[in-house]
């Protein structure tokens, strides 16, 4: 048997907190098309487009995604990621937690004491600043905040704070001292600002970074940096089947990290 776990909107498309399903050998997305068959009439529709899939508390991205197997006695977690706020912005839900993404300029003089400055004064939400080198994408970051969010949710944090787990999973690395080093925000380079909380909160500190942000969020491409910096091989990116790969194999290694 396969039990299957529903956070946020997805509890509401089928009536439930969680469900069990007794058929064995199913893939991910064997799994999804079951639910969408069996899913209860006149419920809001589940975006299948738009889920973070975490297996035991691993992303199913790590794994094979869609085609990841499923064995008897699996936990299936079915997360919404939900896009929101106005086109200048990144914003999106992951189960119950809102989260906004935000890049500033390089041309901030002193980015550390910045990200000094706004924790302090926005200390109810969670903040994390990273370089924005070690990002690909806004897929990729989602992922990785959705299996810090997810590892919270299991208390499989890699630290005692969900910051800086999303550093050290970013990172690849169990060390926070190392991640801080890789991935830290850097002199004279744009870095990302996550912040988790509530919609007031977001909003107050988006008004008060705007004027330092960069106007295109994720426009460089770190594909080359990325796979020199984790080692990834021509071989280990041939190997993936995925519209994906670097991505995949890059939440693989922070899905992995105890």
């Amino acid at each position: 048997m396969i039990e299957v776990k529903f956070f946020g909107g997805a509890k509401k498309s089928f009536d439930n907190d969680n469900i069990t399903i007794k058929q064995d050998g199913l893939t991910i997305k064997d799994l999804l098309s079951y639910l969408m068959k069996n899913k209860p009439k006149d419920t809001p529709d589940l975006d299948v487009e738009n889920l973070l899939i975490a297996i035991n508390g691993i992303d199913s991205s790590a794994k094979d995604g869609l085609y990841t197997k499923l064995n008897a006695g699996d936990t299936v977690s079915i997360i919404p990621i939900i896009h929101g706020g106005s086109s200048q912005r990144t914003q999106f839900k992951i189960s119950n937690s809102l989260v906004e993404v935000m890049e500033v300029s390089k041309n901030q003089k002193n980015a550390i004491k910045f990200l000094e400055n706004i924790r302090k004064k926005f200390q109810r939400l969670k903040i994390q600043g990273i370089s924005s080198r070690f990002v690909l994408g806004k897929s990729h970051i989602k992922k990785i905040i959705g299996l810090s969010l997810t590892a919270k949710k299991n208390k499989l944090l890699l630290s005692n704070k969900l910051e800086t787990d999303i550093l050290m999973r970013l990172a690849g690395t169990n060390q926070i001292l190392r991640a801080i080093e890789t991935v830290g925000i850097k002199k004279g380079n744009n870095f990302i600002i996550i912040a988790i909380g509530n919609k007031t909160e977001l909003n107050k500190l988006y008004r008060e970074v705007k004027p330092f942000l960069s106007s295109l969020l994720f426009n460089d491409d770190n594909h080359i940096f990325l796979k020199k910096q984790f080692k990834i091989s021509k071989n280990q990116m041939n190997s993936i089947i995925s519209k994906a790969p670097l991505e995949d194999l890059l939440l693989e290694k922070a899905a992995i990290l105890f």
